[in-house]
């Protein structure tokens, strides 16, 4: 169920879904009822009795919990403004593939939206040190912060990256203008033009530091293309594990007891 466009989330669900013998529908809300004022209580109890496992891409997070409660099948959360932890557990399985699932991960940028939120629960769940970098007006919410320190780990939060990348062994980093925040772009790219990943920032950190994105990358935005293309960046094997995480996913979900 796709309200938002979607590259990486659609196509790695529906590849995972075939590769574990089944098969996909998509819907958007442009062509179907709701776009007409169908709630998502009534489009989640026709669903149920159409589909196995529900996945939902969403501005809103309210509306995925009322699919979640109406629903009578598992409901994945594709995305919402509030957490996407279907991206958080293909960035987990890739700090893992490199060994780093002890160390230090910095996320830089704006750090107040739904990739680092999901990514910080799930590295806090680990034991990794996780680092929040960005500038005032773009840290995270005191409600995640306060999630994530339940765990025992170690949480930070700075505005100088220079701080937050020492001795980092993932450097994460994401958009600075996201889809619906358009109408902001000149002042957030000005405020976070600082926060670039680039050559200068990635050679304080260690040496064998991975760099990881989400994509879509604006190149020469928040990462510039050497970086994005050098020998550092985990960001293909990240995509690629898009994939074999929800195929895993979808597997538990539909596993007969």
């Amino acid at each position: 169920l796709y309200e938002k466009p979607s590259t990486r989330t659609r196509l790695s669900f529906e590849t995972a879904m075939k590769n574990v013998g089944g098969h996909t529908i998509v819907m958007d809300f442009k062509s179907s009822q709701i776009s007409r004022g169908e709630t998502m209580a009534d489009t989640a109890r026709v669903l149920s009795r159409y589909c196995d496992v529900i996945s939902a891409r969403l501005f809103k997070h309210t509306d995925l919990e009322e699919i979640a409660k109406y629903a009578s099948v598992p409901v994945i959360n594709a995305l919402t403004d509030k957490e996407h932890p279907c991206q958080a557990l293909a960035d987990m399985q890739t700090i893992i593939e490199y060994g780093k699932e002890k160390g230090k991960l910095v996320y830089i940028g704006d750090t107040a939206n739904n990739v680092a939120y999901s990514l910080m629960l799930i590295a806090a769940r680990y034991g990794m040190h996780v680092v929040l970098c960005g500038p005032n007006g773009y840290h995270p919410s005191a409600e995640y912060l306060e999630e994530a320190k339940k765990t025992g780990a170690k949480v930070e939060v700075t505005a100088d990256p220079s701080h937050a990348v020492k001795d980092a062994d993932v450097i994460y980093t994401d958009v600075w203008v996201s889809m619906g925040g358009e109408a902001e772009k000149e002042k957030r790219v000005k405020d976070l033009r600082p926060y670039q990943i680039n050559a200068e920032l990635l050679q304080q950190a260690k040496s064998d530091a991975i760099v990881m994105h989400c994509l879509p990358a604006h190149r020469g935005d928040e990462i510039t293309d050497d970086i994005m293309d050098g020998k550092q960046a985990a960001v293909w094997d990240q995509a690629e594990n898009r994939m074999w995480a929800q195929e895993a996913l979808l597997l538990k979900l539909l596993k007969k007891e």
